[in-house]
Formats: structure tokens, C-alpha cells, sequence
């Protein structure tokens, strides 16, 4: 059973928060350093990816209508 483009767009976010959580948690710990780095662009892939799971569902959509 294939997942829909919707709910993976959702599991991105989901993880895009979680590593913005333990970046900001690290930072306060531990200050700026190469696995805060890490976590921050972890989650900026999340996110991107949950933004572009989005677009390709209203796209497909879209053209399942037509």
C-alpha cells in the first residue's frame, strides 16, 4: 500500500521539528557547535521536503481531475 504524498509532507514536518527541538536544546546546552550545525540543516531538508510533498499532492491532484 502506497503512502499518500500528504502524510509523508506531514512526517517531514513532524522530523523538521523534532531536530529544530534538539538543535535548540543542544544550543542552549552546549553553545554553536558542528552537531547544532547538523540539526539545523537536518531540519531544513525536513521542511523543504514536507513543503515540496505538499506541492506535489495538490499537483497531482490537480491532474487527476482533468
Amino acid at each position: 500500500m502506497r503512502r499518500s504524498p500528504l502524510i509523508s509532507a506531514f512526517i517531514y514536518f513532524l522530523l523538521g521539528a523534532l531536530f529544530t527541538y534538539f538543535a535548540i536544546d543542544d544550543v542552549q546546552k552546549n553553545g554553536w557547535g558542528f552537531f547544532s550545525y547538523l540539526l539545523i540543516i537536518l531540519a531544513t531538508f525536513d521542511f523543504g521536503s514536507g513543503i515540496k510533498m505538499i506541492l506535489f499532492h495538490f499537483k497531482y491532484k490537480d491532474q487527476l481531475k482533468k
